[in-house]
Protein backbone atom coordinates (compact mmCIF):
# COMPACT_ATOMS: atom_id res chain seq x y z
CA UNK A 1 0.00 0.00 0.00
CA UNK A 2 1.33 3.44 -0.87
CA UNK A 3 0.44 6.68 0.78
CA UNK A 4 0.25 9.87 -1.23
CA UNK A 5 1.11 12.87 0.89
CA UNK A 6 -0.02 16.30 -0.13
CA UNK A 7 2.70 18.81 -0.79
CA UNK A 8 2.66 21.97 1.31
CA UNK A 9 1.34 23.90 -1.70
CA UNK A 10 -1.55 21.44 -2.09
CA UNK A 11 -2.29 21.66 1.66
CA UNK A 12 -2.26 25.45 1.58
CA UNK A 13 -4.58 25.43 -1.43
CA UNK A 14 -7.06 23.14 0.37
CA UNK A 15 -6.91 25.23 3.55
CA UNK A 16 -7.61 28.48 1.66
CA UNK A 17 -11.10 27.21 1.17
CA UNK A 18 -11.58 27.07 4.96
CA UNK A 19 -12.41 29.98 7.25
CA UNK A 20 -11.26 29.97 10.88
CA UNK A 21 -12.64 32.42 13.42
CA UNK A 22 -10.16 33.01 16.25
CA UNK A 23 -11.40 34.55 19.50
CA UNK A 24 -8.43 35.43 21.70
CA UNK A 25 -8.05 38.50 23.90
CA UNK A 26 -4.26 38.34 24.29
CA UNK A 27 -2.80 40.43 21.46
CA UNK A 28 0.42 38.41 21.10
CA UNK A 29 -1.38 35.04 21.14
CA UNK A 30 -3.97 36.33 18.67
CA UNK A 31 -1.31 37.67 16.32
CA UNK A 32 0.83 34.51 16.46
CA UNK A 33 -2.06 32.11 15.94
CA UNK A 34 -3.55 34.25 13.21
CA UNK A 35 -0.23 34.50 11.39
CA UNK A 36 0.46 30.78 11.74
CA UNK A 37 -2.97 29.78 10.48
CA UNK A 38 -2.68 32.26 7.62
CA UNK A 39 0.73 30.81 6.75
CA UNK A 40 -0.90 27.36 6.67
CA UNK A 41 -3.37 28.71 4.13
CA UNK A 42 -6.49 29.34 6.20
CA UNK A 43 -8.65 32.42 5.82
CA UNK A 44 -8.50 33.75 9.39
CA UNK A 45 -10.62 36.37 11.11
CA UNK A 46 -9.48 37.20 14.63
CA UNK A 47 -11.46 38.87 17.39
CA UNK A 48 -10.31 40.20 20.73
CA UNK A 49 -13.82 40.19 22.20
CA UNK A 50 -16.22 37.30 22.45
CA UNK A 51 -19.29 39.51 22.12
CA UNK A 52 -18.32 40.16 18.48
CA UNK A 53 -18.83 36.48 17.65
CA UNK A 54 -22.51 36.69 16.73
CA UNK A 55 -22.20 39.66 14.37
CA UNK A 56 -19.04 38.25 12.78
CA UNK A 57 -20.46 34.79 12.10
CA UNK A 58 -23.08 36.18 9.72
CA UNK A 59 -20.55 37.99 7.55
CA UNK A 60 -17.50 35.71 7.84
CA UNK A 61 -19.30 32.32 7.96
CA UNK A 62 -16.50 30.35 9.63
CA UNK A 63 -15.93 26.65 9.11
CA UNK A 64 -14.37 26.39 12.58
CA UNK A 65 -14.00 28.51 15.73
CA UNK A 66 -10.96 28.64 18.01
CA UNK A 67 -12.09 29.99 21.36
CA UNK A 68 -10.21 31.18 24.42
CA UNK A 69 -12.32 30.80 27.56
CA UNK A 70 -10.94 33.69 29.56
CA UNK A 71 -12.13 36.80 27.77
CA UNK A 72 -12.42 40.31 29.23
CA UNK A 73 -15.93 41.03 28.00
CA UNK A 74 -17.72 37.69 28.33
CA UNK A 75 -17.37 34.30 29.97
CA UNK A 76 -16.18 31.72 27.44
CA UNK A 77 -18.31 28.99 28.99
CA UNK A 78 -21.40 31.17 28.62
CA UNK A 79 -20.42 31.80 25.01
CA UNK A 80 -20.22 28.04 24.40
CA UNK A 81 -23.75 27.68 25.81
CA UNK A 82 -25.06 30.43 23.53
CA UNK A 83 -23.43 28.87 20.49
CA UNK A 84 -25.27 25.60 21.16
CA UNK A 85 -28.62 27.44 21.31
CA UNK A 86 -28.31 28.69 17.72
CA UNK A 87 -29.13 26.11 15.01
CA UNK A 88 -26.51 27.43 12.56
CA UNK A 89 -23.79 28.13 15.12
CA UNK A 90 -24.13 24.77 16.84
CA UNK A 91 -23.04 23.07 13.60
CA UNK A 92 -19.70 24.92 13.55
CA UNK A 93 -16.99 22.97 15.39
CA UNK A 94 -15.47 24.86 18.32
CA UNK A 95 -11.97 24.09 19.55
CA UNK A 96 -11.17 25.62 22.91
CA UNK A 97 -7.63 26.93 23.32
CA UNK A 98 -7.26 27.87 26.98
CA UNK A 99 -4.82 28.20 29.83
CA UNK A 100 -7.37 26.49 32.10
CA UNK A 101 -5.60 23.16 32.51
CA UNK A 102 -7.78 21.37 35.06
CA UNK A 103 -9.71 18.32 33.92
CA UNK A 104 -12.92 19.86 35.27
CA UNK A 105 -12.47 22.87 32.96
CA UNK A 106 -11.96 20.59 29.98
CA UNK A 107 -14.96 18.40 30.83
CA UNK A 108 -17.17 21.45 31.31
CA UNK A 109 -16.20 22.90 27.92
CA UNK A 110 -16.78 19.59 26.15
CA UNK A 111 -20.12 19.19 27.95
CA UNK A 112 -21.10 22.69 26.71
CA UNK A 113 -20.37 21.80 23.10
CA UNK A 114 -16.65 22.25 22.43
CA UNK A 115 -15.40 19.57 20.05
CA UNK A 116 -11.82 19.63 21.34
CA UNK A 117 -9.84 21.27 24.14
CA UNK A 118 -6.19 22.32 23.86
CA UNK A 119 -4.24 23.68 26.81
CA UNK A 120 -1.87 26.64 26.37
CA UNK A 121 0.91 26.82 25.52
CA UNK A 122 -0.22 24.82 22.54
CA UNK A 123 1.83 22.66 20.24
CA UNK A 124 1.29 24.11 16.77
CA UNK A 125 1.55 20.72 15.07
CA UNK A 126 -1.11 19.34 17.43
CA UNK A 127 -3.28 22.39 16.76
CA UNK A 128 -3.01 21.89 13.00
CA UNK A 129 -3.79 18.18 13.28
CA UNK A 130 -6.81 18.93 15.49
CA UNK A 131 -8.12 21.56 13.07
CA UNK A 132 -7.68 19.26 10.09
CA UNK A 133 -9.45 16.39 11.89
CA UNK A 134 -12.40 18.57 12.89
CA UNK A 135 -12.76 20.06 9.42
CA UNK A 136 -12.60 16.58 7.87
CA UNK A 137 -15.32 15.35 10.26
CA UNK A 138 -17.64 18.25 9.41
CA UNK A 139 -17.40 18.24 5.61
CA UNK A 140 -20.77 17.14 4.39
Amino acid sequence: MTVNLLTINQQVHLNQLKRVLLIEDNHVNRMLLSDYLGYCGFNVKSLSKGTALFSTVNTFQPDLVLLDLKLPDIDGYWLLEQIQKHPYLSKIPVIVVSAFAFKADQERAIHLGARRYLVKPINLAALMMTIQEELACHCI
